[in-house]
C-alpha cells in the first residue's frame, strides 16, 4: 500500500507541473524512437566539432533506476570513463529499488541544490521524475534523460531504439524457425516507455510474419522470480511453445531457469534485452539463446559526452541515439573477448549501417 500510494503522489505531482510549467508548451512530448530531431552517436564529432573546453570545476550528477541490475552499474561505468577523460567529478546515486519511483526523485532534487552543473538522469517511469525538470530549468542545470523510460518533456535525450530490440528478436524467429509456432513475451514494469515499444516491436513484427502466434504477453516487472513463476504458468498452459522473448536480461535469465526446470531448454529458445555480462555467460553456456545487447559501458560515456556538451553551451538534437546489436552464440566473439575494441566495432557496424 505504501508503494501504491507513494507512486500516485510521484505521478500527481508529475502531472501537475507538466500540465502547468510553462516549459511545458515548447517541446511536443518526446518519443525517443521516431523524433526526426536526432543525430547518432558515431556523428558526434563529426556534426558537432571537437569536444568543448568546460568551465573549471564542472560536476556532473548521475540519478539511476538501482545499483542492483549490471546494466546499471555498466551505464556509471561509462559515466566515469569519460568524466575522467574529461577531467570533470561525477557523482552516480539511485534509488533501492527500480520500484522506489519517490526516493529517486528525492535523490534528483537533491543534486539539483547541491552544484552539479548537469544532470543524467534515467527514470523508473515516464512521470516520476519529470518535476526535476522544472526545478533544474530554474536553477538553470540541464537535464539529459538517459534510457530507458521517456520523460515526455525532456530537452535532452540518449540511448536506443528501444522498438528495435523486440524487432531484432522477431526477426531471429522469423528467419529461424521458419515453421512458425507459439512465442511468449515477459515484460518490463508496466507503461514504461521501453517496455511498452520492445513488446510492440517483438508483437507486430512477430505477428506480422503470420506463423506465430503470441499467446501469452505477462509483466515480470524487471524481476527474476517473478519471471521465472511467469514463464512456469505459460509452459504448463503451452507445452509447445517455442520461444520466448523479455524485456530485460535479468527477466529472460529466470525464463531460462523456467525452460530447463521444464526439460524444454532444447525446444525452447529464449531471448533478452540488454546485453549483461551472466546474459553473455549464459549464451556461452548454451542456455539463454540471445540478447539485445544495448552496451551500457559505450551508452554511459556517449551520455555523458553530450551533457558536458550541453554544459559548454553547445546546442544539440533532442535525440543522440545509441547502438544496439542482436548477439547469440554464432557472433559473441565479435564483441566480446579479448582484444576487442567493442567502439571499434560498433563504428564500422554503423559505417556500414549508413
Amino acid at each position: 500500500m505504501k508503494r501504491l500510494l507513494t507512486t500516485a503522489v510521484a505521478a500527481g505531482f508529475a502531472a501537475t507541473l507538466w500540465a502547468t510549467a510553462g516549459f511545458a508548451q515548447d517541446l511536443a512530448p518526446l518519443n525517443s524512437d521516431t523524433e526526426k530531431d536526432r543525430i547518432q552517436w558515431s556523428e558526434l564529432e563529426t556534426k558537432l566539432g571537437a569536444f568543448p573546453k568546460l568551465p573549471d570545476g564542472t560536476k556532473a550528477g548521475g540519478v539511476s533506476k538501482t545499483l542492483t541490475n549490471e546494466y546499471w552499474r555498466s551505464l556509471g561505468e561509462g559515466y566515469q570513463k569519460f568524466a575522467d577523460k574529461a577531467g570533470v567529478t561525477v557523482a552516480y546515486q539511485a534509488a533501492q529499488s527500480e520500484g522506489d519511483q519517490l526516493g529517486q526523485l528525492t535523490i534528483a532534487e537533491g543534486m539539483v541544490t547541491q552544484g552539479f552543473n548537469v544532470l543524467l538522469v534515467s527514470p523508473q517511469t515516464d512521470a516520476n521524475l519529470q518535476p526535476v525538470l522544472e526545478q533544474a530549468k530554474q536553477a538553470n542545470v540541464p537535464v539529459l534523460n538517459v534510457n530507458d523510460a521517456v520523460i515526455p518533456q525532456a530537452e535532452h535525450y540518449v540511448g536506443n531504439v528501444q522498438r528495435d530490440n523486440g524487432v531484432r528478436v522477431a526477426k531471429w524467429f522469423i528467419e529461424n524457425r521458419p515453421d512458425g509456432g507459439k512465442v511468449a513475451i515477459i515484460e518490463g514494469q508496466a507503461g514504461v516507455y521501453a517496455a511498452v515499444q520492445r513488446t510492440d516491436g517483438f508483437k507486430s513484427t512477430i505477428s506480422g510474419a503470420g506463423k506465430f502466434e503470441v499467446v501469452a504477453s505477462v509483466p515480470g516487472n524487471w524481476d527474476r522470480q517473478q519471471s521465472y513463476d511467469a514463464a512456469t504458468n505459460i509452459l504448463q498452459q503451452h507445452p509447445d511453445l517455442i520461444g520466448f522473448y523479455c524485456n530485460n536480461d535479468g527477466m529472460a535469465l529466470g525464463v531460462v531457469e523456467a525452460v530447463k526446470a521444464a526439460g524444454l531448454q532444447d525446444k525452447v529458445a529464449v531471448f533478452g534485452t540488454d546485453g549483461i555480462s551472466d546474459a553473455y555467460a549464459s549464451i556461452k553456456a548454451g542456455e539463454l539463446t540471445g540478447t539485445v545487447d544495448s552496451f551500457p559501458v559505450l551508452t554511459g560515456e556517449v551520455a555523458m559526452e553530450v551533457a558536458l556538451r550541453l554544459v559548454a553551451g553547445q546546442k544539440l538534437p533532442r535525440v543522440v541515439s545509441t547502438p544496439q546489436a542482436l548477439i547469440t552464440k554464432a557472433n559473441l566473439a565479435k564483441y566480446q573477448g579479448e582484444g576487442v575494441d567493442v567502439r571499434a566495432v560498433l563504428m564500422q557496424d554503423a559505417a556500414a549501417a549508413n
